[in-house]
């Protein structure tokens, strides 16, 4: 595989807190990574440092092998990065497909209002959103502002997409939906990279898992490695409950 997104020690503080340390990592095209860790461990700010909201304060990300640690957001997402956000806030006075189109227009630079308006229902047919395509986005269930976010990510046109936390707020059925749309955007040749909390979907949906804790990476591997590995178990459930998994499982 070939690389698509490079880290190299990426730094970010908020005053004396340190956010992200030393964070070195490769997306390569294709995959599906999960990112995650406690609250608090830095996920949602790597995620802001990789699209120019926070920049890194020292270090290097590369894309395609050219740096972008130094461009704005909306620089950052001509180059095909796109996200989504975890508390998701769509322009509610304009419709669905409205704010489709805005992805259409401003990063993925459609040459007309014609052809954003089409790039954009192409999109809500894929997400299933077409339907209520003339309702203002205000009147939107959860689930369906959700993916909602994921039809303005991909009117962008991305070659790498950042999901943070888009499972959250979801019931079973939902999840399960979600996971299905996640898994044709990636067959579409889209890289994603998924901030989540729901091991279930870590587990079904991921090839590689990051760990980030206090802010540095301290594991890179395989669904089935990752939670074998006693440093992860440690930052998820603790010393003493740490050390009870190993006397139990070895």
């Amino acid at each position: 595989m070939s690389k698509l997104l490079e880290l190299r020690h990426v730094n970010r503080a908020f005053g004396g807190v340190h956010a992200v340390r030393d964070v070195s990592l490769t997306l390569n095209q294709g995959e599906i990574i999960g990112l995650i860790g406690p609250n608090g461990a830095g996920k949602t700010t790597l995620v802001n440092a990789i699209t120019g909201v926070h920049p890194p304060q020292s270090g290097e990300i590369l894309h395609n092998g050219a740096r972008i640690d130094g461009l704005k957001p909306f620089q950052v997402a001509g180059k095909g990065i796109a996200r989504t956000f975890q508390v998701v806030q769509p322009f509610p006075a304009m419709t669905v497909l409205e704010n489709v189109m805005a992805g259409s227009l401003f990063a993925a630079h459609k040459s007309s209002m014609k052809a954003a308006s089409e790039a954009a229902m192409a999109q809500l047919e894929f997400t299933g959103l077409a339907p209520l395509a003339n309702r203002p986005a205000s009147e939107l269930t959860l689930a369906h502002r959700k993916r909602l976010e994921l039809a303005k990510s991909l009117a962008m046109e991305p070659k790498l997409l950042l999901l943070d936390e888009v499972n959250a707020g979801l019931n079973t059925a939902e999840v399960d939906q979600a996971l299905e749309l996640i898994r044709a955007i990636a067959a579409k040749g889209i890289t994603v990279l998924i901030i989540e909390h729901l091991l279930k979907v870590v587990l079904t949906l991921c090839q590689r898992v990051v760990v980030l804790h206090h802010g540095e990476l301290i594991a890179d591997d395989t669904p089935a490695n990752i939670f074998k590995d006693q440093r992860v178990i440690t930052a998820y459930l603790g010393a003493r409950f740490a050390d009870r998994y190993k006397a139990q499982h070895g």
